[in-house]
């Protein structure tokens, strides 16, 4: 891993853990009717996780907000945002490792939602969480346009134009051959729609300029996509208690996957270029792009 990966860590585990004293607050308590509802809420969302998604909403506004705002009002509005993309997130791995889905037992290390609870409360709860965070961007402090706009990208991301289509063409894909493209095409709406939906939602809090936001969401689809590149090689590099979920599962379920199709060491090439392709899309933001810099040397250099 670069120094700058290294030193990016210490930032993402700040935020990390301010996000989730955020979302913490955002949730009902275990203890409000229905419990066992709010409970398994709780435990989906609350159960750790790098925060990566957060993290790109934070730097994507701190590269896009010089002077446009009070920083109480420009932090609120992230958070709302930061929180928001969390709470996506945690409801659709919810969903995801559900027996009908891919069916897994273990997520960051510990039992899936429906096997600590059962799988009609986790259904419930993932069904929970995806209007909680559209409420959450509802109360962001900025122009009621920028809110629409962003509802808009977050819903978007969630639907069947990204991660639900995504995870249809997925399961829709199990021992078959994709080429390249459709591979690509799959995991830039399963994986890749979210973490750009992030880095546009940082940009449109602290309201981004059309320029900014063109940087944006370039660095946002290299880096969506090269993120399940990395995850497709962790995959197969890394053991199941270090992952914090099943190793070696997509291989076992005879599911596409980048080192399936193309091996490992070109995998790990393509992980290289769009490294480097989402880093130049940042160069017109200058200085105040460090963070997205960080994250991207993170995401690709990562080997957990």
């Amino acid at each position: 891993m670069s120094k700058t990966a290294v030193s990016i860590s210490g930032w993402l585990n700040a935020r990390a853990s301010h996000v989730d004293s955020v979302l913490a607050q955002s949730m009902p308590q275990a203890d409000v009717v229905p419990c066992r509802l709010h409970g398994a809420m709780r435990y989906a969302v609350l159960g750790g996780g790098k925060r990566v998604r957060a993290a790109l909403v934070y730097a994507a506004g701190a590269a896009c907000s010089a002077g446009r705002a009070e920083a109480s009002t420009l932090d609120r509005a992230l958070d709302c945002a930061a929180a928001a993309v969390e709470l996506v997130h945690a409801y659709s791995l919810v969903h995801d490792d559900l027996p009908c889905m891919d069916d897994d037992t273990l997520r960051r290390g510990q039992p899936t939602v429906h096997v600590q609870f059962d799988e009609a409360t986790a259904l419930l709860a993932g069904d929970a969480l995806q209007p909680l965070a559209f409420e959450l961007l509802s109360q962001m402090p900025v122009d009621n346009r920028l809110i629409v706009a962003a509802t808009q990208v977050l819903a978007r991301a969630a639907g069947s134009l990204g991660m639900a289509g995504g995870q249809a063409i997925d399961l829709a894909s199990v021992g078959q051959t994709l080429s390249q493209e459709s591979l690509q095409q799959m995991h830039m709406l399963k994986t890749g729609a979210l973490l750009s939906a992030s880095v546009e939602l940082g940009g449109l809090a602290a309201g981004a300029s059309g320029l900014e936001r063109q940087a944006l969401s370039a660095y946002g689809r290299a880096m969506g996509l090269a993120f399940q590149v990395v995850d497709d090689m962790l995959d197969v590099t890394t053991d199941t208690t270090t992952l914090g979920k099943t190793a070696g599962k997509d291989a076992a379920a005879n599911k596409p996957t980048y080192v399936a199709l193309m091996g490992l060491d070109r995998a790990r090439a393509l992980a290289a270029e769009l490294h480097r392709e989402a880093l130049e899309a940042i160069v017109p933001l200058g200085q105040s792009s460090h963070y997205l810099a960080g994250l991207a040397d993170f995401i690709v250099l990562r080997d957990y």
